[in-house]
């Protein structure tokens, strides 16, 4: 345990966002999301928590990246799904708090070829269904004195 550091944020968890360098990108998947197909440097499982739970946490300690249009990347749902999944409002919600940020939004496929790049997939318990979230990592600028 830490001060200041949410106990969601597993040690695992902690080491693989101060590896990441800016420019990675992590997934944090929903319970469906097929993450052991994929062929990448870690998965992570945090099994029984929610990805809003997860971003409350990780949000103060990951900068989004302010070198590209859209940092942040959603799975754009089929039509015939007809709306936008009701978690989105949460991650936008969380993460306004922290950083203004674009949104990308992506088809399926393409989405499921995006991932297939990421540095790390986050597996969560997540129920809802389009719930899938990736993150690119920017930096922390040094402060100005």
């Amino acid at each position: 345990m830490l001060k200041g550091i949410d106990p969601v944020v597993s040690p695992e968890l902690l080491k693989v966002l101060c590896e990441m360098g800016h420019g990675s990108e992590i997934l944090f998947a929903d319970g469906n999301f097929p993450s052991h197909d994929y062929n990448v440097k870690k998965i992570i499982r945090l099994d029984g928590i929610d990805i809003p739970t997860v971003l409350k946490a990780i949000m103060p300690l990951f900068p989004l990246d302010t070198f590209v249009e859209s940092p942040v990347v959603l799975m754009q749902p089929n039509a015939d799904f007809g709306r936008e999944p009701d978690v989105w409002a949460k991650y936008k919600d969380i993460i306004a708090k922290h950083q203004k940020v674009n949104y990308e939004y992506l088809e399926r496929f393409a989405y499921y070829d995006r991932c297939k790049n990421v540095y790390a997939i986050v597996a969560t318990s997540e129920l809802e269904i389009y719930a899938n979230i990736i993150l690119k990592k920017g930096v922390i600028f040094p402060d100005k004195k």
